[in-house]
């Protein structure tokens, strides 16, 4: 088990018994642009205590057609050097075009033409890293309608041309299915699950004022049809995977964190904090 390092859940994380990994927002690390890396206390501390951090990357916008920054490609090999970590990851995304900054991960029409920029953005990062990537398919509130891929042939396709792994969420994949009204479990039957590097698990509703659609807010609760379908995802898997919660708001008391935990270990099978992604893995 692992959760995403937060500030303002920085002492329940430090708090969390036998805790092995948690993930770090890349872009919230001190610095910024080619100034050194500055790690928050709290993730120093965890890495003292030999907590592995993976930097999570939110901004590299790999599947833009503008050509990727060098700054923020260079920024994120940083992080990870910083961290030592064992891997990083980003998402299969867009978050600006036309210098004008969307502040949302959007999503890539599925076609040849943005496969062949996602590839090269991504060996590109690929070529500056020293440790593996791990690509995250985000939740998307609509599909391009010049798709020539399904999802799980678009991940495949990307996965296969670039040998990165995958950070898969499963309430990404529960989300997109119940706006979609697809089975979730299609996707797992229609991508490479050998390439799991590690899995997310968040918690979402549906909005007031968009009633009929699921949020994948990471401020609610992780609710029960994803813990089920993490559940269905760790059946397919020969080794049980490395799990996370991410949260970022509307932040429970301790026990409550804590309890949510819990439900997730049971849902993927796992004592807590006894397994790891298998590229953090010793």
């Amino acid at each position: 088990m692992g959760i995403g390092w937060r500030p303002a859940i920085a002492g329940t994380v430090a708090g969390l018994p036998g805790l092995r990994f948690c993930e770090v927002i890349a872009e919230s690390l001190g610095g910024g642009g080619r100034a050194p890396v500055a790690l928050p206390r709290g993730v120093a501390e965890l890495r003292e205590r030999g907590v592995a951090v993976v930097p999570h990357g939110v901004r590299l916008s790999l599947g833009g057609a503008e050509p990727l920054d060098p700054v923020r490609v260079t920024r994120l090999a940083a992080c990870a050097a910083a961290l030592d970590a064992p891997l990083v990851s980003e998402h299969v995304a867009f978050v600006r075009a036309g210098g004008r900054e969307a502040g949302h991960l959007l999503p890539l029409p599925r076609s040849r033409a943005a496969l062949d920029v996602l590839t090269n953005h991504v060996r590109s990062v690929q070529a500056e890293l020293d440790v593996p990537l791990a690509l995250e398919p985000i939740a998307a509130l609509f599909d391009w309608p010049d798709d020539e891929y399904t999802e799980g042939e678009f991940l495949t396709a990307l996965l296969e041309r670039t040998g990165a792994m995958l950070l898969l969420d499963v309430a990404n994949v529960y989300a997109n299915a119940l706006n979609r009204g697809t089975d979730p479990e299609a996707l797992f039957d229609a991508i490479p699950l050998e390439r799991v590097a590690y899995v997310h698990v968040a918690g979402g509703a549906e909005h007031p004022a968009d009633p009929g659609v699921y949020h994948d807010t990471h401020t609610d609760p992780v609710p029960p049809a994803v813990l089920t379908l993490l559940e269905r995802l760790c059946e397919r898997l020969d080794v049980a995977p490395a799990v996370m919660l991410e949260r970022d708001g509307h932040y429970p008391p301790a026990a409550a964190l804590h309890d949510e935990l819990d439900a997730i270990a049971s849902a993927a099978t796992l004592p807590r904090a006894t397994a790891l992604p298998r590229a953090i893995a010793p």
